[in-house]
């Protein structure tokens, strides 16, 4: 916390009524020529400071009593919710733009069979690389036959999913995904998602902002009901009446009966290093370095045919760190699935920027910007999934970049003592407990 010292000193005078005069005494001595007390001094102050602060209960006023409360034109709830956004970080600096987009803002498509909502670049304009959606089956809905322009990445997290595919070879794969697995399809590659418990739910993410764009996503109906049914029955071998009843309308998500059978393909399964699917689920996931909760990247290392899309998923146990860092080779695109968090997000200059962030929230954090993220519960797991348009997820360590560089070259820069740098650990800590 940057103290205001004048203000520190009315405040000394009204809470003892103790003169500032040089020789003043107290828990500090007011110096001579302007000197300022120790933080050791000024210790006793904080707790005062703390309170006259009112971020949490929604009002712009930091501890020297700059800002005001609203007097109008303000939404109280989201104000709660967003402390960050009324300046409580005094740190922040300069022009960032919006960095947040909650699914909860998005408009939900109501469907035969559950729903949909998307956060696209004109939700989030920062998100140059990727769009995202949440999308709901009950049990047996299907969402139709179809294919994208751009590839789509998915995660389990209510319910069971079947997915079937097929790929330009004529490859197939029909596949059951529990809670936490994980599929990608190549962009083209033609492919549904049915639902199998009561009600099931997952994120969708598109290697692409734009993911609305015309051109992007090809529904079967659609094309079969908008081809003349005579090209129809010659390219099938059926009669042209077959299709009288095809949907002229596209419907999206429909209702359907649980698939039982089983089709294989003459030209062998997806699987192996050509499967669209990564069991999660059924893998251990390691703890992190730093001790602060788990983080099991997926991406082409460990998921061959995820070329685009590389992913983390992370666990952060309350009150815990994700360390500073950036990422070196694309933007990152959040995903919270639970709890409360809080990021500080550098984009060089003097700008850096604070967002507060809850279950249901996305976010991007531009190309290569420093950032951390922290869980501010006491009691809760945070949970997000990071993604990025690339083979893999790489990350620097700021710690780490610090240590592993001449001691005397760090201290000399930040106005630190050299034994500082020497106690910097050499290991990335990626969650700090």
């Amino acid at each position: 916390m940057k103290l205001d010292y004048l203000g520190l000193a009315l405040l000394w005078v009204s809470l003892t009524g103790v003169g500032a005069s040089p020789v003043a005494e107290g828990p500090f001595r007011f110096r001579r020529g302007g000197e300022k007390p120790t933080r050791a001094q000024t210790k006793h102050l904080r707790p005062v400071l703390e309170k006259r602060q009112q971020f949490a209960q929604g009002k712009p006023i930091d501890a020297a009593g700059k800002g005001a409360v609203f007097s109008g034109g303000t939404n109280p709830q989201l104000d709660l919710q967003n402390p960050d956004n009324l300046g409580a970080q005094g740190t922040d600096n300069g022009l960032v733009v919006n960095l947040k987009w909650a699914f909860s803002d998005s408009k939900t498509r109501l469907l035969s069979g559950g729903w949909v909502r998307e956060q696209v670049v004109t939700d989030l304009p920062a998100s140059h690389d990727i769009a995202a959606a949440q999308q709901h089956l009950r049990k047996g809905a299907i969402r139709e036959l179809h294919w994208h322009r751009v590839a789509e990445w998915g995660y389990v997290y209510a319910g069971s999913i079947i997915i079937s595919a097929v790929d330009e070879d004529g490859k197939n794969q029909v596949d059951t995904l529990q809670v936490g697995d994980i599929w990608y399809f190549p962009k083209g590659q033609a492919h549904t998602i049915q639902g199998l418990s009561d009600e099931n739910e997952y994120l969708l993410a598109f290697d692409d902002g734009n993911f609305d764009a015309v051109g992007t996503t090809f529904n079967v109906d659609d094309w079969i009901a908008h081809t003349p049914k005579s090209i129809l029955a010659k390219n099938f071998g059926v009669n042209a009446s077959i299709f009288d009843s095809v949907p002229a309308a596209n419907p999206y998500i429909l209702n359907a009966n649980v698939s039982s059978i089983n089709i294989t393909s003459p030209y062998g399964k997806l699987e192996g290093n050509s499967s669209y699917v990564y069991h999660l689920s059924q893998k251990k996931t390691p703890e992190a370095p730093g001790g602060g909760g788990t983080l099991a990247i997926i991406d082409s290392r460990n998921f061959p045919i995820s070329t685009t899309l590389a992913a983390a998923v992370v666990t952060l146990r309350p009150g815990g760190l994700r360390e500073l860092h950036w990422h070196p080779t694309a933007e990152e695109w959040l995903y919270f699935n639970q709890g409360h968090a809080r990021a500080t997000v550098f984009i060089g200059g003097a700008n850096a920027r604070t967002f507060d962030f809850s279950a249901g929230d996305t976010a991007v954090f531009p190309d290569n910007s420093g950032h951390y993220i922290e869980n501010t519960s006491k009691t809760e797991d945070l949970v997000w999934i990071e993604l990025y348009k690339a083979d893999r997820v790489a990350d620097i360590s700021l710690t780490q970049w610090l240590a592993l560089t001449p001691p005397e070259l760090v201290a000399q820069t930040l106005k630190i003592p050299i034994s500082v740098v020497y106690g910097l650990k050499k290991e990335k800590q990626l969650l700090i407990k």
